[in-house]
């Protein structure tokens, strides 16, 4: 997978929150892709479990908005960006790792209490 695809599949993602679309976050993970959010929190498994997890962010209305430059190294994207909902933002960076196929297999997302701004 080449940098211009991660590329994409960042601004994918972008692009589900902003349409609330589900089918364009279940388009994007692997079928055993595993989602933790944040990181230490509980991992959700499966693409069943990580569209449940997903229906709840989407429907909160949350936006997001690339924040840097996106990083690639081996089968990985890391990217900051900040999630935007009413009454909160949410300085994030998340990690995606890649499968051959080209989809999301394991997706982590970083930030605490101290990137919360109400």
């Amino acid at each position: 997978m080449d940098v211009k695809d991660k590329l994409e599949v960042v601004d994918k993602y972008v692009e589900a929150f902003d349409k609330a679309d589900i089918a364009i976050i279940k388009e994007m993970f692997a079928a055993d892709a595993i989602v933790e959010d944040p990181v230490g929190s509980d991992v959700h498994n499966g693409i069943e479990a990580i569209c449940t997890f997903y229906d709840g962010a989407l429907a909160s209305g949350a936006k997001l908005v690339k924040t840097g430059p996106p990083r690639c190294a081996g089968n990985s994207v890391a990217f900051p960006f900040q999630v935007t909902m009413p009454g909160m933002t949410i300085d994030v960076i998340d990690v995606f790792e890649f499968n051959e196929a080209g989809k999301v297999v394991s997706m982590k997302a970083y930030w605490g209490p101290e990137n919360l701004t109400a």
